[in-house]
């Protein structure tokens, strides 16, 4: 049985379809226009805009936190391709005397190998693979990388939203001045940047976690959801101040137990703000580079997402209970439209922004400009053609009204 929405082929006028592949060949030598939000509108009477933390964001087109999202440089690429939002490579928290309790995710990558992999299902896709894990320079780095990161979103009226791995103790308790004090000094750098406005905040469970000592047991898992709302809300320097996100891992255990967690956080005494979900699946076996045991993607992390997705909303009369923003396997404007369909107001992408030049049609421009070129304008998997299927069968012209409500 299909796991997808969306049928095989779209139905798509005609006029609609000549318009978009012309557009599709056009850019594939021309620029992107910065705006091309603006293009989509006019041609195609479709609106893109949506939403990330209840904030709005120009298109639904992220870039995931990771080692994309490291330098001034990307985040630069990023904003001129036009993407919607960045979320920044993972920082570890620290208390004021530098200590880290999680300081073992503190590892540069030495080495990364995009590779194609085939699912379950028989389809074929990608995944990346590395050694590192977060943020590895000094947090005074971080700050300034933020603060020159928010610059340049505000240039090209694109979010940006820092990400943390705070302490997750196995039975001792919670290291609550790691907590405040690195939530604390994140928000004081978006408070020069934008005094007016919450920061959202995303709060990383990694995939490298499934494979730890600290989540082999249920109950650690499901005590770390209960209580880090609570911590993160309590941090800031005022109520209202930060817009917490969750970003959900897949666990090793069965899917039953990805709907556990949601009913966890829903359930908590604070609720976060937003979720993000679901986070790379891990595989205890597979060595790379020397170490044994890495997360992974590709078809198979979509279809156990979407399979967690379909169950949770089954619970809630076909309509999400908190806003979401999805990760997994978004290869394809038509990727987010399925995630969308489910839900999702806003999608991460990663492995997407760094396959081999061969598998974009663009020749020039970055990786970024390249992949949103075949994200928005490819006339069967392209944002523009799902949207256009669900304008003529559904009449649906906004992004955000392709979600359950």
């Amino acid at each position: 049985m299909s796991v997808y929405l969306l049928p095989t082929d779209l139905t798509i006028p005609a006029d609609d379809r000549s318009r978009l592949e012309r557009d599709y060949a056009r850019y594939a030598t021309d620029a992107l226009p910065s705006a091309w939000e603006d293009l989509v509108r006019q041609e195609y009477d479709l609106d893109v805009a949506s939403t990330y933390a209840g904030m709005p964001i120009r298109n639904p087109f992220g870039k995931a936190s990771g080692q994309l999202s490291l330098n001034i440089a990307q985040v630069r690429n990023d904003g001129e391709a036009g993407l919607g939002f960045v979320i920044l490579k993972t920082v570890i928290a620290q208390d004021e005397t530098g200590a880290q309790m999680m300081q073992d995710w503190a590892i540069k990558e030495t080495k990364m190998l995009v590779e194609e992999i085939t699912g379950k299902s028989g389809e074929k896709g990608f995944t990346v693979t590395w050694k590192g894990r977060g943020w590895y320079d000094t947090f005074d780095a971080y700050l300034k990388f933020m603060r020159e990161a928010l610059d340049l979103g505000s240039k090209h009226g694109m979010l940006i939203v820092p990400s943390v791995k705070y302490h997750l103790p196995v039975t001792e308790e919670f290291k609550l001045s790691e907590y405040k004090f690195t939530t604390r000094s994140l928000q004081g750098v978006w408070s020069e940047k934008h005094p007016d406005l919450p920061m959202p905040l995303e709060k990383d469970f990694s995939p490298t976690l499934a494979g730890s000592d600290r989540s082999k047991q249920k109950e650690t898992i499901l005590r770390w959801l209960e209580n880090v709302p609570k911590l993160l809300k309590h941090s800031a320097t005022k109520p209202g101040a930060i817009r917490v996100g969750l970003k959900l891992m897949n666990t090793m255990f069965k899917d039953t137990f990805q709907g556990e967690m949601l009913r966890t956080v829903l359930a908590g005494p604070v609720k976060p703000d937003f979720l993000i979900l679901f986070n790379r699946m891990f595989d205890p076996k597979k060595e790379f580079d020397g170490k044994v045991g890495v997360a992974f993607g590709g078809p198979d992390l979509s279809d156990r997402n979407f399979r967690s997705l379909d169950a949770w909303l089954k619970e809630h009369d076909g309509k999400p209970p908190i806003e979401f923003s999805a990760t997994g396997n978004i290869c394809s404007g038509r990727m987010m439209v399925e995630y969308a369909l489910r839900g999702a107001t806003s999608g991460q992408i990663h492995t997407y922004f760094q396959l081999p030049s061969t598998n974009y049609k663009k020749a020039d421009g970055s990786k970024t400009q390249k992949a949103m070129h075949e994200l928005v304008f490819h006339p069967q998997n392209g944002l523009v053609a799902a949207m256009l299927h669900l304008k003529e069968t559904r009449g649906v012209k906004r992004f955000l009204d392709i979600l359950p409500r």
